[in-house]
């Protein structure tokens, strides 16, 4: 019998992250990515894509292919105009959740267009957006498309499950990922109440925007990450407005269902 891997808390500061820059794309990717590979940080539990991307106006990733990922969308500003080759288009803003599974094959691209349905005629703000890829159950599903607004109860600024395929989130409002291992949980907070970290094998934890205070991590600032390893129920605080998502999971990539 294995012996039980010891609770551990690791901190990873944004302006460390791997970063690709090209004249329309700034994006920090807290994992390797691409061109970005560092054999030591390829991934946290089934996370294996953390990537915190502001786009250009009238600019983005033209139409590519993506193969056996769940892949999270969570926009912080403006507006980012999805299409794939399943027929699915949409205008992903600040509150909606968007989920694309991959599945056996799928073609789409993603855009930051002033043209779109909740952008003014004179928007020429970047579209700031985390995209997040967590591996499914099984390679080879159909692939999907998901969308679903959210912004209503992340007005409380409590945690709330905003992508989840665990069998407890079953009747929660959130998009559903084809993962039975893995949840998504985003709070906006404001800075009148606390939130607690998931207990969980593996759990991510990524600040968005602002600052907060978290429990055995301390200071943690827009970017900064903490991988934590059979832990949790840390208390996270902020003195302001902050925006946290966590990845709660219950299984590594490797392991055995």
């Amino acid at each position: 019998m294995a012996a039980p891997v010891t609770p551990h808390i690791d901190i990873h500061r944004g302006g460390d992250r791997l970063k690709t820059r090209v004249s329309w794309l700034d994006s920090k990717h807290s994992f390797s990515f691409g061109a970005n590979y560092d054999p030591e940080n390829t991934h946290h539990g089934l996370l294996l894509v953390n990537n915190d991307d502001v786009v250009a106006p009238g600019a983005g990733f033209e139409t590519h292919p993506h193969r056996d990922m769940e892949i999270v969308t969570w926009v912080l500003d403006g507006s980012l105009v999805h299409q794939d080759s399943l027929g699915h288009s949409g205008v992903v803003y600040p509150g909606l959740a968007q989920r694309m599974s991959a599945g056996s094959g799928i073609l789409h691209s993603e855009k930051n267009d002033a043209s779109s349905l909740r952008a003014s005629e004179n928007n020429i703000a970047p579209v700031h957006f985390v995209q997040m890829w967590v591996v499914p159950d099984e390679a080879g599903l159909t692939p999907g498309y998901q969308q679903l607004e959210i912004d209503d109860e992340l007005r409380s600024g409590d945690l709330v499950t905003v992508a989840s395929g665990m069998a407890t989130h079953r009747n929660s409002t959130a998009i559903t990922i084809n993962s039975k291992h893995s949840a998504l949980h985003v709070a906006r907070m404001t800075g009148e109440r606390a939130v607690n970290v998931p207990s969980a094998p593996f759990v991510h934890v990524f600040v968005a925007a602002g600052a907060v205070d978290m429990e055995g991590a301390g200071r943690l600032h827009a970017g900064d990450a903490v991988r934590l390893t059979n832990t949790g129920g840390q208390r996270i605080e902020s003195d302001g407005p902050a925006e946290v998502l966590i990845w709660e999971m219950h299984a590594r990539l490797g392991m055995p269902d």
